[in-house]
Order: C-alpha cells, then sequence, then structure tokens
C-alpha cells in the first residue's frame, strides 16, 4: 500500500467508525448490493476505488473518486455484501505526504 492510500483511510477511519451505525440506522434507500452501486459509480461518475479500510462489525469502507471529475464517494459494505453510500463530493485530491519525522511534535 502507497503512502497516499495510508494516508486517505486514516483520514477516513472515524468516518467508517460512525458510518457503521448509521448505516444501520437508515432505511436502505441509499443501499443496493455492492455489484451495481460499483458499476453504477463507474458508468455514471466514472469513479474507481482509491482506498479500503476495514471498520466495526466486518463493514468494509471503501472510497471512490475520478482522478477525471474530481468526484468522490465513500460507501459501506456490509457482511450481507449490501453497500451503502455514506457521503459523496467534489475535489478529490491524491496526496502522498511524508510523515513527520518521530519525536516530531507537529
Amino acid at each position: 500500500m502507497t503512502e497516499k492510500y495510508i494516508k486517505l483511510a486514516m483520514l477516513s477511519a472515524g468516518l467508517v467508525l460512525g458510518a457503521a451505525s448509521y448505516v444501520g440506522a437508515q432505511d436502505l434507500r441509499h443501499c443496493a448490493p455492492r455489484d451495481q452501486v460499483i458499476d453504477r459509480l463507474a458508468t455514471k461518475y466514472g469513479e474507481t476505488r482509491q482506498s479500503m479500510g476495514l471498520g466495526a462489525n466486518n463493514a468494509v469502507m471503501e472510497v471512490f473518486a475520478s482522478i477525471e471529475s474530481g468526484s468522490w464517494t465513500i460507501t459501506v459494505t456490509m457482511a450481507n455484501g449490501i453497500t451503502c453510500l455514506v457521503a459523496s463530493g467534489q475535489s478529490f485530491e491524491e496526496l502522498a505526504e511524508a510523515l513527520p519525522p518521530k519525536g516530531d511534535d507537529a
């Protein structure tokens, strides 16, 4: 895994913790089988998976984005294979920031 994906996953970790309970509480208006969600993100928005992580209750959090248009979507897929849209937006940007040196308080 490259640093940019690790950084993005770390930034999204807080969202995953809250998303798992949000997904369980919401109705299924923004949820569908994973293959349908992935297909729609690719065909309608040109988004591909940029990063992923494992959350509570084995929920898989994924960030999809289009480098060309800048659109992005965060999804959570539950163990039963249902994927829910958690957040989306514009101005996605890949980052490759180095970690601060050890001992640096920054």
